[in-house]
């Protein structure tokens, strides 16, 4: 069965203005948590990270070089700079957060090696640390805009190629269910908007917008 898919006339429908009122009130929200972070301080536990990790892939996907001063935030926009006291000793290192983690209850930050090292902390594995933002340039938050989840490849394809015709540059990724996920990443704060327009002008309302 192909793929065809109705175009709505250009203009935005009562479903996409109420969409679009959400996603300004959303913006508004992280608009106001980013803001916060300019004053970001966090008190908690540090582990560090390396071994069989090293030359893997990191959550933002450049690739894990263990002997970086870089760490794994749980919420910390990706090339967030970072300031890290072991209050245990004083010790401070200054990280890029390049990657997600850590999954441990209890531990807010996990460091490289290298960083490690440079706190002294390789032996006992955790320590007690306070992080504090650094860069704010860096701290910019992404979004990816889903456009559809598709079981029938063909139908999948058919939304990419359509995105691409319309100068989108859309990704796929096949998940473990047999569903493939037609979507726009790497996405600007200011700019998710204005996607979800002209989105909506090619008859596309129905779309998850999501935090990087």
């Amino acid at each position: 069965m192909k793929y065809r898919e109705k175009l709505k006339p250009p203009g935005l429908s009562a479903d996409s203005v109420s969409m679009n009122k959400n996603l300004i009130l959303i913006i508004m929200v992280i608009f106001v948590c980013v803001s916060g972070l300019q004053a970001y301080e966090e008190e908690g536990i540090a582990s560090w990270y390396g071994g069989k990790f090293h030359g893997r892939l990191t959550a933002n996907g450049e690739t894990f070089n263990t002997h970086e001063l870089t760490a794994a935030h749980k919420q910390l926009p990706f090339n967030s700079i970072v300031k890290v006291t072991n209050l245990t000793n004083g010790k401070t290192v200054v990280v890029r957060i390049n990657d997600r983690g850590p999954f441990i209850d209890g531990r807010n930050i996990d460091l490289s090696y290298a960083a490690a090292v440079e706190l002294d902390m390789i032996k006992s594995g955790t320590a007690p640390v306070r992080l504090v933002v650094e860069d704010m340039e860096t701290l910019q938050i992404r979004f990816s805009i889903q456009v559809g989840a598709y079981r029938n490849l063909e139908n999948a394809t058919a939304m990419k190629r359509k995105l691409e015709a319309n100068g989108f540059s859309p990704k796929a990724s096949l998940n473990s269910k047999g569903i493939t996920r037609i979507y726009l990443a790497d996405i600007p704060e200011e700019e998710t908007m204005v996607y979800a327009e002209r989105l909506s002008n090619m008859g596309i309302t129905n779309i998850l917008i999501k935090q990087n």
